[in-house]
């Protein structure tokens, strides 16, 4: 009974973790992949020959390891001016929660394959 209810519980756990997963990958796509690419490229749909400036390609880990998480948080709630940076880059602290933002930045930290400054 006691190996039922932990593999109960298990189950509830992992599927929770992929439901979240799975939840991160759709919020990247509405709302990141539109100018940064859906691999990361910045490379997006919504960019063309005459948009302003180059989304970030989230692929280059040399540029993306020297943002900490921190950073990451504050471009994403914030938008690019918080940071001296694009205005294109809109702030979505009001839109999105903080554990979606904290998902983003896993998801961020996978396209780059880096971890940030400790």
């Amino acid at each position: 009974m006691k190996k039922l209810i932990l593999a109960s519980f298990a189950a509830v756990v992992l599927s929770f973790g992929a439901a979240k997963a799975e939840e991160t990958e759709t919020l990247y796509k509405f709302y990141c992949a539109q100018c940064h690419g859906f691999d990361g490229n910045g490379d997006g749909p919504n960019v063309s020959q005459d948009f302003p400036v180059t989304p970030r390609n989230f692929n280059k880990g040399d540029v993306m390891g020297k943002l900490s998480d921190a950073d990451l948080v504050n471009v994403i709630k914030e938008g690019g001016p918080s940071v001296s940076k694009s205005p294109m880059m809109p702030p979505w602290g009001k839109t999105l929660t903080d554990a979606e933002i904290a998902g983003l930045v896993k998801k961020l930290r996978v396209l780059c394959k880096c971890k940030g400054p400790s």
